[in-house]
């Protein structure tokens, strides 16, 4: 069995098929769940769901998995080629069901592959995610005969949610970049199911990304979808990732709409219904969007970024919505409170369709920044964590120029505008972001943070 420790990340297992993990440990992951399930939930005999994305090594993964969880005496309910959110969706909505595995690499290149992994009605990660690779390394597995059957999750999934969004128009001009991952297999029956009529861009599902790198909150990742829009003249272009749990927009100029800009949007929604609600945001997020949250009569929480954290705080919280800077949000209200971009591209339409207005006039009480977008550096996991070290030395404080935030990483706010650095939770890699009132104060805070930063890489 080949196994690299490192695969074990914060939110999920992932690594580079063949080369950092094998069909074997798909097997031995399988029987660590069933062993961790049975253990935790008493079940000696666990219904699990299991689904997997459009990459190559996908269903080779995903019949190991079987196989492990089958030995395991799991019955499997196998879902085929579908999203991540529909993988949770299983876990909500089909009777008896305790947990699940989704096969997907995400927004990684190719060769990569991973697993997403449920216990009851959420994702495990951090410490628990560490516990299946203890009882890897015991094989102290439960056993017993299972079985395997295959059911269609797609039918009710785009059941739930045409009744929800019936009556959205077909001429309402939008247009989909599925970049050749999972949501092609479902996108276009989805939305159609609600009257909508989309122009989809990439959407046979094909694991090798021919197209573009599936990670659409990059903006060079979306040149053909600002292309269509513009050539079309849609009110909207939207952008998934791998396995559609990421979602990326460009309005109607083709304009690149940032993550915390498109929580924004959603948050003044939401707020007309639910006044006083706590709307959840991640320590990327612009100044500028906690203040529009608080301004509209929300009360806004700053947490720690990963979607795994900020799903639970969505839920503790008891908050209606929340997101982070990297496309991923999640909706409590009328949802299940995961991260469905598809649902989400939804809730986005309808904004749109019922205000009559574009985003920019609806993001008009947005303050105008300069800011740039989430700046990743890769570097080593020692330098990393001696980078951030070092900047909450020099921002330690207290002081009247600035107040400093120690939540995740180092968030640093000064009169007129704010510098965050952390160390990733998943790659070898530095985090920055900055934003200011004029170009002047961008260019002062960047260079606060890179005179540490800079000389230690």
């Amino acid at each position: 069995m080949k196994m690299n420790s490192v695969i074990f990340r914060e939110y999920d297992i992932r690594g580079v098929f063949e080369t950092d993990f094998d069909l074997d440990f798909a097997y031995e992951l399988g029987r660590a769940f069933t062993t961790y399930v049975v253990e935790h939930s008493h079940i000696e005999r666990p219904r699990l769901t299991l689904g997997h994305d459009a990459r190559l090594s996908s269903p080779a993964i995903t019949n190991a998995l079987a196989n492990g969880f089958a030995d395991g005496g799991a019955d499997v309910l196998l879902l085929g080629l579908i999203t991540s959110p529909m993988s949770y969706f299983s876990t909500f909505t089909v009777e008896n069901v305790v947990g699940g595995i989704m096969v997907t690499g995400s927004h990684n290149p190719p060769e990569y592959n991973g697993f997403k992994i449920s216990f009851g009605k959420t994702t495990i990660f951090g410490e628990e995610i560490k516990k299946l690779e203890k009882i890897i390394n015991a094989k102290d597995y439960s056993k017993g005969s299972g079985s395997r059957e295959a059911i269609d999750i797609r039918s009710p999934y785009i059941e739930r949610y045409k009744k929800e969004f019936k009556g959205l128009p077909g001429d309402f001009p939008v247009v989909l970049d599925c970049g050749n991952g999972a949501a092609g297999a479902i996108a276009r029956d989805l939305f159609e199911a609600t009257g909508l009529r989309p122009d989809i861009l990439f959407e046979e599902p094909d694991g090798r990304f021919p197209n573009h790198h599936p990670d659409p909150t990059v903006e060079s990742n979306l040149k053909d979808l600002k292309a269509r829009v513009l050539a079309t003249g849609a009110r909207v272009g939207i952008g998934f990732d791998g396995d559609a749990d990421r979602i990326g927009l460009l309005d109607e100029k083709g304009r690149f709409v940032l993550g915390d800009e498109l929580m924004s949007l959603v948050a003044i929604d939401i707020l007309k219904k639910n006044p006083g609600a706590k709307i959840i945001g991640d320590v990327k997020c612009s100044d500028r969007m906690y203040d529009l949250i608080r301004r509209h009569g929300g009360e806004p929480v700053m947490w720690k970024t990963g979607h795994s954290l900020i799903k639970e705080k969505v839920k503790s919280e008891k908050s209606p919505f929340g997101g982070e800077l990297s496309g991923h949000v999640f909706f409590a209200d009328r949802n299940y409170g995961y991260d469905d971009a598809l649902y989400a591209g939804l809730r986005i339409v309808e904004i749109l369709y019922k205000s009559g207005k574009t985003i920019d006039q609806l993001l008009e009480d947005l303050p105008p920044s300069f800011c740039t977008p989430e700046i990743r550096i890769d570097t080593t996991e020692e330098k990393k964590h001696l980078i951030v070290a070092k900047l909450k030395e020099k921002f330690a404080g207290p002081s009247k120029d600035f107040k400093t935030n120690l939540l995740d990483g180092v968030r640093v706010s000064f009169s007129d505008g704010w510098g965050l650095s952390r160390a990733s939770n998943t790659q070898p890699v530095l985090v920055l972001r900055f934003e200011a009132h004029s170009a002047k104060g961008l260019a002062r805070i960047q260079e606060e943070f890179l005179s540490v930063v800079n000389p230690m890489l």
